[in-house]
């Protein structure tokens, strides 16, 4: 989610992006607005990680926070605050305050609001529109086997739930884009999409399209950015060689022009598939659309890693990353840019 070498022989203990290129950008991490930071969230670690992509060498920094299994992650600038979906609590958590605590050598954030725990259960992906703040819940025997979408208001104290949505079928990744939310579905390789879904009342809610991929298995990860639609594709749930990275260009249109309930075609994706790539269970994207890379949530290989790619020119390619890092767990990415 949004809103980046051959792999670097990176330990569990050097957890930090060693950058093939000469970027040597000299802001701070409490700089200038000229930033490019990457958050991540982990469903074992009980951390998230951020990183400075514009330093000469990125490093990864880990934080503590409460919440030991979180999954979607977001970093509002305007609030200095991050934002977890806690699939341990149950709730959003909001850790506040968040420059003053990279300025210093803390290794925990302390939380400083959250949503009312039990508004959803087995949180997935959570994307943020202005003050609004929608999560994903992901059926399981917990929920009633109930797949949701939870819309809060984020206030000055915490949050409020506005609206919650039941949905026909599994979800995971989501994006929200000039007010459309767009959501994979799980277990297939369709993508859809619910119209001004603010407007929409509560209760029962079926897409307004939705469209299938050829050649994806499995959706996991979306990221629509600058007219790009970003997908990831996890295949089978178990194999550490089989997942991959497609890319549609000008998706707008393409989307459009597909009628409901049809195929999105080859001839319209670029795609990262093959053992090069270490590619198995890739669960969450994020685009630099002003850099042309590609950084991904790899959660099966290694026990999680983070990985970096150069956008695709080809329609078809094995590549290898541009960078890797070990993060055990890993399940979510967030690109501040």
């Amino acid at each position: 989610m949004k809103k980046n070498l051959f792999m670097a022989a990176l330990s569990f203990g050097a957890l930090g992006f060693v950058s093939c290129n000469d970027d040597d950008d000299s802001n701070t991490e409490n700089g200038s607005d000229d930033k490019l930071e990457l958050f991540t969230s982990s469903n074992t670690s009980g951390s998230i990680v951020y990183t400075n992509l514009k330093t000469a060498t990125p490093t990864a920094r880990f934080f503590t926070i409460g919440s030991t299994d979180s999954d979607g992650i977001y970093f509002d600038d305007d609030k200095n605050e991050v934002i977890v979906a806690s699939r341990t609590n149950n709730r959003l958590e909001v850790y506040g305050n968040f420059r003053e605590t990279l300025s210093g050598s803390a290794t925990s954030l302390a939380m400083t609001a959250s949503s009312t725990a039990g508004d959803f259960n087995n949180a997935r992906e959570i994307s943020v529109d202005g003050n609004r703040v929608v999560v994903v819940q992901d059926q399981n025997d917990a929920n009633g086997l109930t797949n949701k979408l939870v819309v809060y208001q984020r206030t000055a104290t915490g949050f409020v739930l506005e609206k919650s949505f039941t949905i026909p079928f599994k979800l995971w990744g989501i994006d929200i884009e000039d007010g459309n939310l767009y959501a994979v579905e799980d277990l297939s390789s369709r993508v859809a999409v619910f119209n001004n879904i603010f407007s929409k009342p509560t209760g029962n809610l079926s897409p307004d399209k939705k469209v299938a991929i050829e050649g994806l298995v499995r959706t996991h990860g979306i990221n629509y950015e600058d007219n790009t639609m970003v997908l990831t594709d996890v295949g089978s749930a178990t194999s550490d060689v089989d997942g991959g990275i497609v890319v549609i260009e000008n998706f707008s249109s393409v989307f459009s022009s597909t009628t409901n309930g049809g195929t999105i075609s080859l001839a319209s994706q670029k795609r990262i598939y093959g053992p090069n790539s270490t590619l198995g269970n890739p669960v969450d994207v994020a685009f630099d659309d002003e850099n042309n890379k590609i950084y991904i949530a790899e959660r099966l290989n290694a026990g999680g890693r983070v990985l970096s790619f150069a956008y695709p020119t080809a329609a078809q390619s094995d590549a290898t990353p541009l960078t890797a890092r070990s993060e055990p767990g890993v399940t979510g990415v967030y690109l501040r840019d």
